[in-house]
Formats: structure tokens, sequence, C-alpha cells
């Protein structure tokens, strides 16, 4: 599901969209949905939109969060705290089309 979720996207990051932020910690349990999410679909993100920029910033003991920045520095954020990795790529796919 997650890599359908992000193979949905495409290109599709930018439109009123500035950048996006995940926030994790590289060790706690709660991030291990953020982790893996990266290792299997960053890649793939990253090549479908080369240009726009997702920034990855580990801290230890940080919550893991997602954090949007739209047009006119609007930002929206969303709690990725204990979610698998389907759940991050659903929870980014709301956040990119503004349902978030």
């Amino acid at each position: 599901m997650a890599a359908a979720a992000v193979r949905g996207l495409g290109a599709g990051l930018g439109r009123g969209l500035r950048e996006l932020r995940l926030h994790l910690c590289q060790s706690s349990a709660g991030s291990r949905g953020v982790r893996e999410f990266i290792e299997q679909h960053y890649v793939t993100l990253k090549q479908a939109n080369p240009g726009f920029p997702i920034l990855i910033r580990e801290c230890s003991g940080v919550r893991p969060r997602l954090w949007a920045r739209y047009e006119f520095g609007k930002e929206k954020s969303v709690s990725l705290d204990n979610l698998s990795v389907d759940e991050v790529a659903k929870a980014l796919e709301n956040i990119v089309k503004g349902k978030a």
C-alpha cells in the first residue's frame, strides 16, 4: 500500500507545497515506521521530485512528525508516532493533498 501511495504522488509535489520535513528519532520504537518508510520509499519519492526539498531531521528522543510548508509560509504538521509504513505513506498523501 505504501508503495502505491508513493507512486500515486509521483511528481505531484510542489503544487502549492514548498517543503516537506520528516522529524524522527534514530532509535525509538515510535519512529520505526518512519525509519522504514524512509529506507523503502525515500529514493522513489526523491527521484520523482528531484528539485523538491524533502528534509529528514533525526534527533535523539524526538517524537516523529511530518511537517509541510505551503505557499506564504503556512505550515501544517501531523504526528507519525507509532505509525506503520503504510500509515506514514497515507499521512504523507493526506498532507500533500491538503487533507491533513
